[in-house]
């Protein structure tokens, strides 16, 4: 019997179990794919601490690539054999084969690997909504994007500066610095000794920025605020640090009648013609070489629990798989 991760209750890694599952044949609109690579996300510690409330027992994870086994009645443009990935599926990317609505499937163009697959599609279609939709990174924009050395920090780093920006990036050490400067951040601010909003307002010579990227949430929320230029915008796509809370939404008005949005990729791509769209934008900017997806990290699926702490206490960088 294929073999999944699940949790009962929520709470710290050591809530995953390797469970056995039975994997059924797929039903109208869905297919049957075994998993090759999964990606693992820090939205998934959300889920399995509880932040983010789900009905239990539940499997984990979002993002995986693999071979489709089979179809259901009325599934037209997937087909058995086709080598696919995924981004915004139901949750269950965390087992060796699963039954999944097909029209969250992309097949991958040759030149991308499954590993690759499954470490970009989340992050990276993440990255392509930030910089592509709500703002559209040009040639001369600087842009401040909070932690730079992560997945999605990474991948955006290199696309805003193909497309011309100027990439000012916080991390956390200075190995991250040199990871982020490595693939395209112009100015990495190492925060835990640099303040970052003076050196935003030094770097742009007072202008600061029309856009902060913020993933971290509680820790960087308010002096992001700072960084802002008059009617900029500041996104909010994450809580590594823990939530942001209560914000008194005067706030934008005094520091430069500014706009806020707190985006999801379910949202984004929601309607398959749009996830498509943008997974094609992803898939040129790759195999363009302009973005280069590096799986920095690998662990055996069963490994869950473990790769889950690695990644809280940010040991982990750009990108992390499990193997199945």
């Amino acid at each position: 019997m294929p073999h999944a991760i699940r949790f009962h209750k929520t709470g710290g890694p050591e809530v995953l179990q390797w469970e056995d599952v039975p994997v059924g044949k797929p039903g109208p609109g869905e297919a049957r794919l075994r998993h090759t690579a999964i990606g693992l996300n820090y939205v998934d510690t959300y889920i399995r601490s509880g932040l983010y409330p789900t009905p239990l027992p539940s499997g984990l994870g979002a993002e995986a690539a693999g071979v489709v086994e089979e179809v259901g009645p009325g599934v037209g443009d997937i087909k058995p054999g086709d080598r696919v990935a995924y981004g915004n599926s139901p949750l269950g990317a965390y087992a060796e084969t699963r039954v999944m609505p097909a029209d969250r499937l992309v097949v991958l163009p040759q030149g991308i690997t499954d590993q690759q697959g499954a470490a970009m599609m989340l992050k990276g279609m993440t990255a392509q909504y930030l910089i592509r939709q709500i703002y559209k990174v040009k040639k001369g924009d600087t842009i401040l994007l909070h932690a730079a050395a992560g997945g999605v920090g990474l991948i955006a780093c290199q696309w805003a500066k193909s497309l011309g920006a100027t990439v000012i990036g916080t991390v956390g050490s200075d190995d991250k610095a040199k990871l982020a400067k490595a693939h395209g951040c112009d100015h990495p601010i190492v925060y835990t000794r640099e303040d970052f909003v003076e050196r935003v307002k030094e770097l742009t010579k007072g202008e600061k920025v029309p856009v902060v990227y913020d993933s971290v949430g509680k820790d960087t929320f308010m002096k992001s605020l700072d960084c802002i230029r008059p009617h900029g915008i500041m996104v909010s796509f994450g809580q590594a640090s823990g939530s942001v809370g209560p914000i008194d939404l005067g706030i934008f008005a005094a520091k430069g009648s500014l706009f806020f949005t707190r985006p999801t990729l379910n949202t984004y791509a929601a309607k398959r013609t749009d996830m498509l769209a943008m997974a094609k934008d992803l898939f040129e900017a790759v195999l363009s070489g302009a973005v280069k997806i590096e799986v920095n990290q690998t662990y055996p699926l069963k490994d869950a629990a473990q790769a889950h702490r690695d990644l809280q206490s940010r040991k982990t960088t750009g990108s992390t798989v499990f193997t199945v």
